[in-house]
């Protein structure tokens, strides 16, 4: 049979592949590539022609056969699919396993280095040195028991985060809730209403029936003045896939969670790392343990006291004290007193294709790229748009999908992903594609989709990644784009990029009103941007809440004591929570980010990319936000970089010295009693 996803065009053939291609198409291409890989450990005199440049090749190969079927996995998930994508994991998993503990590549990359050193280029070098990395990381100088070891725990490890999503896709599916009557729907949005009202229909039920999915739960958090909606949403929210709420027991990732720690810090202990966490950092800005803890902790000293005075006063101008499914309502009511805007309201101010237009032109007008639309492309879903991004010259750049709105089967969040790396090798070239996955409100047969600010800063967010992505000049794989990027500054231009949707010039050139088309009013803008500091210390207290629960869980496992998890995220609590929590929350068991994506032990990275990002806007502030000739420093320094240099020296070539945290707390508003290290 034709495989789709061996056929490698352009770009992957969306609307052909089937489920019963994908572990056919896996298995051909492994066993190919172990062959090829065969051929180039045994090259009697490696170079990086020879043998480094082939790797990368082959390396990309891989990649862009497997992104779409993990991407379909994630976006258009079915019982199919996911069968097909769980037993292709222990593959690829052992395949990756096999191929970083090969001794005779290891060699050979070493030979490489030695002999070739002093005439390869800095980016060459730069391609071998985290190869040498990555080979030590995955224990190629292991006794063969231990290396077997690792092996095996690496393959438990990816088959346990990929059961960790799905049973949070599975318990965010598996709740609805059926209103009878109307008035328990005051305060939600028409939109959200309607597309309600067409559910129950579709169930032949009188009413409405809410879904578990992001856009309807902030909406419900934040407007529902329901107190019982409310509370009901953020139980089923909290508490999915765990041992309490309206499913306990089903889909409960307690377990799983337990063995992912002990899986991790079983290889952090074959390497001789004393825990996952230090053995995390060997990639990352940060180099120690006590560096990230001591970070975190000066930056809870800094906000703590303005979130507690922020949420005596929530508490005040509610007149009473507030449970946790209150803070969303009531933080949206007195934002809303004193700054007369809130979210809702300025929903038809911000359709997405304004938004998209807007956006486009900050590319542009920092950048000289220009985004244009090519109608065509075969995608997955007729939601789904498809763009290409081209320098002033009018050369191609790359290119990206948009799959913007929520839907059943498709996993909650909004995120950018490779579709294809950027290589320029002997063999060949490719220009880069991303996707970019969001999960806003859907549009409706009369109107478009009607975006919050907060939706637009995620779409603002998730392009600056796109940006990171496509606007690479590197011309190998393993580091092009936000490839061999350390992980605690990946976050740099997506958070970086957030800065321009609270511009003035910016929001006037995004907000057109979905029925007069006038832009967002200057005095409303201005009542807007006054809200940027509302709940600061609130919002990063609770940031760092998350943070420390992760960083210490990683840091300070104990085989003998197990993960402690709940016990672990109370005492991180009891020291930087200011909203209290129910004793039945549960939200680690549907924490993704650590559990089943990159951000184990590194959840800290926003926080830290943070203070990249707004010391990087600071320089754009002093020059002009727009300034062309900072702009292109950023460029070239950052963006076109992707992991081909250290991040700290990349950072320093930008920004003419180290970072420093008082332009984020300037950001928000919070006084620092001292000055930070960053």
């Amino acid at each position: 049979m034709d495989n789709p996803l061996l056929e490698h065009e352009p770009l992957p053939p969306f609307t052909h592949i089937r489920p019963e291609h994908v572990e056919p198409a896996v298995r051909q291409l492994l066993a190919r590539s172990r062959e090829r890989i065969q051929e180039l450990a045994a090259v009697a005199a490696p170079t990086f022609a020879t043998v480094v440049e082939p790797l990368e090749e082959l390396q990309h190969r891989v990649s862009r056969t497997w992104s779409p079927v993990s991407h379909l996995n994630a976006v258009l998930n079915s019982d199919a699919l996911r069968a097909g994508y769980n037993a292709c994991l222990p593959l690829l998993s052992a395949y990756q396993t096999d191929l970083t503990q090969s001794e005779p590549l290891y060699r050979a990359y070493r030979t490489i280095i030695e002999q070739e050193g002093a005439v390869l280029g800095p980016t060459q070098r730069q391609v071998i040195e985290h190869a040498l990395r990555d080979f030590r990381l995955a224990g190629v100088g292991l006794p063969a028991e231990r290396k077997q070891r690792f092996k095996t725990a690496m393959l438990e490890l990816t088959q346990l985060q990929a059961k960790f999503e799905e049973n949070v896709l599975d318990a965010t599916n598996g709740w609805t809730y059926h209103i009878a009557a109307a008035p328990e729907l005051h305060g939600l949005n028409d939109m959200l209403v309607d597309q309600a009202r067409r559910r129950a229909h579709e169930q032949r039920v009188e009413g409405w029936v809410l879904t578990l999915d992001q856009p309807t739960y902030v909406a419900v958090a934040t407007d529902a003045e329901s107190e019982t909606l409310r509370r009901a949403f953020y139980e089923a929210w909290t508490t999915r896939a765990s041992d309490q709420g309206p499913n306990a027991g089903r889909w409960d990732n307690s377990a799983v969670m337990e063995d992912v720690l002990r899986r991790r810090h079983e290889l952090a202990r074959l390497l001789d790392f004393s825990s996952y966490a230090e053995y995390a950092l060997a990639t990352r800005m940060a180099h120690t343990v006590e560096e990230v803890l001591q970070f975190l902790h000066d930056l809870a000293g800094s906000a703590r006291a303005a979130a507690v005075q922020e949420f005596a006063e929530l508490e005040a101008f509610a007149g009473r004290s507030l449970a946790a499914w209150d803070v969303g309502f009531y933080a949206e009511r007195l934002q809303r007193t004193r700054y007369s805007v809130s979210q809702e309201e300025l929903r038809p101010y911000f359709p997405l294709p304004r938004v998209l237009i807007g956006l486009f032109e900050v590319a542009q007008r920092l950048f000289g790229v220009r985004v244009r639309e090519r109608p065509g492309a075969p995608v997955w879903h007729p939601d789904v748009r498809y763009f290409e991004i081209e320098s002033a010259g009018e050369q191609p750049l790359g290119s990206f999908y948009l799959d913007a709105y929520a839907r059943p089967n498709k996993r909650s969040g909004a995120w950018m992903d490779e579709c294809i790396g950027r290589k320029r090798l002997a063999c060949g070239a490719a220009l880069p594609v991303a996707y970019l996955v969001c999960n806003f409100l859907p549009p409706s047969t009369d109107r478009p989709a009607l975006l919050t600010h907060d939706d637009v800063l995620t779409l603002f967010h998730e392009f600056g990644h796109g940006l990171h992505h496509l606007l690479t000049r590197v011309d190998y794989p393993s580091l092009a784009g936000i490839n061999g990027v350390a992980w605690d500054a990946v976050e740099l231009p997506s958070q970086f990029l957030e800065n321009y949707a609270w511009h003035p010039d910016v929001l006037r050139r995004i907000s057109s009103h979905v029925h007069s088309g006038a832009p967002l009013p200057a005095e409303t803008q201005s009542r807007l941007i006054a809200t940027r500091s509302f709940h600061a210390g609130l919002q990063m207290m609770r940031q760092l809440e998350f943070a420390l629960f992760d960083f210490r869980l990683h840091a300070q496992y104990s085989a003998e004591r197990g993960g402690r998890i709940l016990e672990v995220l109370r005492e991180v609590r009891r020291e930087v929570a200011v909203v209290p929590v129910p004793e039945w929350n549960r939200f680690p068991n549907s924490f993704g980010h650590i559990f089943a994506g990159g951000y184990a032990a590194g959840y800290y990275s926003y926080k830290w990319a943070e203070v990249l990002a707004a010391d990087a806007f600071a320089a754009f502030e002093e020059n002009g936000v727009f300034d062309r000739g900072t702009a292109q420093r950023f460029l070239d320094s950052i963006l076109a970089r992707g992991g081909s240099r250290d991040a700290l020296e990349a950072f320093i070539e930008f920004r003419g010295r180290r970072p420093d945290v008082r332009p984020l707390l300037k950001q928000h508003g919070i006084v620092a009693p001292g000055e930070l290290a960053a």
